[in-house]
C-alpha cells in the first residue's frame, strides 16, 4: 500500500475531499529551490488538487488523515494506460505496413493513428468499467498521528 499524508477540506456524505500534503518544500510552498515546479505553478496557477475517498473512520474537515492507493492497482492502472495505446499503435503501424501493397510510409503512419485511437478508446472503456469496481480509489487507511498544515500561497 503506497500511503500519504492528506488533510480533509470537506465530507460528502460518506465521502471525504482530500488534499495531498507534501512533507518536503517545493514550488508550490513559495520556495525558489527544490523540484522545480514553481515555473510551471506561476505559469498556470497555483492550483491544489483535491479528490475523494471513502470515509470510513469519519474524519472531519480539518483532519490530517493517512490515504493509501493499492501499489498493485497503480502498477495495473498504469500499464494499462500507457501499454494498452503503445501497444495499440505498434500493432496497427505493423499490420498497415503488412496489408499495404506498397510499401509506404503514410499507410504505415495512418494504421499507426488507428491503432493508437482504438487503444485510447479501449482504454478509456475500461477505466470506466474499472472505476465502478473502486479497485483504483484511494482509501483512507487511519487518522495520522501528527497534524500537518497545508501550503499557502505567499508563505
Amino acid at each position: 500500500m503506497i500511503e500519504e499524508q492528506a488533510v480533509v477540506v470537506g465530507v460528502e456524505q460518506d465521502q471525504a475531499l482530500l488534499e495531498i500534503v507534501r512533507n518536503k518544500p517545493c514550488g508550490l510552498c513559495g520556495q525558489t529551490r527544490g523540484c522545480g515546479v514553481s515555473l510551471w505553478g506561476r505559469l498556470f496557477g497555483h492550483r491544489t488538487h483535491v479528490f475523494k475517498a471513502h470515509n470510513a473512520i469519519e474524519a472531519r474537515v480539518g483532519d490530517s488523515v493517512v490515504v493509501g492507493v493499492d501499489e498493485q492497482a497503480l502498477l495495473a492502472g498504469s500499464m494499462l494506460t500507457y501499454g494498452v495505446p503503445l501497444l495499440g499503435m505498434l500493432a496497427g503501424a505493423a499490420l498497415a505496413a503488412s496489408f499495404s501493397g506498397v510499401q509506404s510510409d503514410a499507410s504505415t503512419v495512418a494504421g499507426a493513428v488507428a491503432g493508437l485511437l482504438l487503444g485510447l478508446l479501449w482504454t478509456r472503456g475500461h477505466a470506466a468499467g474499472s472505476a465502478a469496481s473502486g479497485r483504483y480509489c484511494p482509501v483512507i487507511l487511519r487518522a495520522a498521528l501528527q497534524p500537518v498544515t497545508r501550503c499557502q500561497r505567499g508563505d
